[in-house]
This record gives structure tokens, C-alpha cells and sequence, in this order.
């Protein structure tokens, strides 16, 4: 009916998602910041214990997503490393000073990502038209899935903009919707926005054992 995209950090909640139904995951290393690009070695080991796709998130630190020279070039070893380990796909975002979609070192990580799926993350939320960036993602190709809330805080708040981009993009690309999504509100969201796939921290449940 639906992907779920579980949203995970570390090993146990990687296998835990998969055991509860996931279909895929996002990884992600300390989540408490907002996610950041885990260790070689927790992708690595992840990637041989589970049989799900693994998406990683591609961030050198929490905080805002204006990045410095430095940090742009971290950004793209860690995307070289994801290609070294084969994973299904990475997950960026980058804005400017204004809190504009940085279109340029956007289309440079793509070119970098490509052949893996590449996900736009909810920095679009913070934009200040978010149908204008997503016309903007539309036109680089290369990019997979836009994963947002429709510019709110939570998927539900968000779900007349999520519908509206489902059907502006007419599968070009995938968006994902995400923000408080869970096991037990993803069905109604789902009757209304009709996306294809959802993503969430407890899309299948809380991943504690």
C-alpha cells in the first residue's frame, strides 16, 4: 500500500525496524541534534546485518544547514564513502544565508551521489516558499525524494501542502512525507496525502526492546 521509511540510529534500532516491518531505513547518528552521518563502521555493520535498503543522512553536525568551505568538503567524503559501501542511498540539504535552497553545492552533491537514490531533507521546510524549491529540486536531475513536512512542524499540520506537492510532482520524484508520523496516525495520513511512501522514528512502533 505504502513504503515505510524508518528513521534509525545504530545497529539495534536498525534491526528492529526491519523485524517490525520497515521497508527501508534512514540512518542517522545522533538523532538528539537532528541526525548527523554516522560512522563508517556503523553503516558498514548495519548494511551486513539487515536486507532492507539503508539510506544515510549526509550532515557534518546539528544546527542550522549553512555550511562552511570545510564542511561542504566533509560532505562530499562522506557521500564517496557511502558509494564505497554501496548503500542504497544518501540524504542532504543545503541552504543559503537566506534561507534559500543552495541550489549550486545541491546539484554538486547530486552529481557526486549519483548512481545511489538522493534525498532532499527537510531543510526545504525552512525555505521560505516551499513550492518554489520544490520546482526548483524538479528541474536537477539526478534527485530521488523530497522528504518533508510541507514547510510545519509535523506531517498532520503540513498535509494540505504535502497533497498539493504529491500531485505537482506526478512521480517525477518521490515525497516523502515526515514529521511525527507513526504507526498509529500513518493510515488516516495516508487517506489524505497519498503519498507513496512515509517516513518517521515510530513508523513501525517504538524501536526499543
Amino acid at each position: 500500500m505504502y513504503i515505510k521509511e524508518a528513521c534509525v540510529e545504530g545497529i539495534d534500532q536498525s534491526e528492529l525496524a526491519e523485524e517490525k516491518g520497515a521497508d527501508r531505513i534512514e540512518l542517522c547518528g545522533d538523532l538528539s541534534v537532528g541526525g548527523i552521518t554516522p560512522p563508517l563502521a556503523i553503516i558498514k555493520e548495519i548494511k551486513e546485518k539487515t536486507s532492507i535498503p539503508i539510506r544515510v543522512m549526509i550532515r557534518p553536525r546539528g544546527g542550522d544547514f549553512v555550511y562552511s568551505e570545510e564542511e561542504f568538503e566533509t560532505m562530499k567524503q562522506q557521500i564517496n564513502d557511502c558509494h564505497m559501501l554501496k548503500v542504497d542511498g544518501v540524504v542532504f540539504g543545503v541552504l543559503k544565508q537566506d534561507n534559500t535552497l543552495d541550489i549550486d553545492r545541491i546539484t554538486t552533491l547530486v552529481h557526486l551521489a549519483m548512481p545511489m537514490k538522493i534525498v532532499i531533507h527537510k531543510a526545504i521546510d525552512e525555505v521560505p516558499d516551499i513550492i518554489d524549491a520544490l520546482q526548483e529540486l524538479l528541474k536537477i536531475d539526478g534527485i530521488t525524494t523530497v522528504l518533508t513536512s510541507g514547510g510545519k512542524t509535523t506531517a498532520t499540520d503540513g498535509k494540505t501542502i504535502l497533497k498539493k506537492m504529491v500531485n505537482m510532482v506526478d512521480e517525477k520524484i518521490e515525497i516523502l512525507p515526515a514529521g511525527s508520523i507513526t504507526d498509529k496516525n500513518i493510515d488516516v495520513l495516508h487517506q489524505f496525502i497519498k503519498a507513496k511512501s512515509y517516513h518517521g522514528k515510530k513508523i513501525v512502533g517504538n524501536l526499543i526492546r
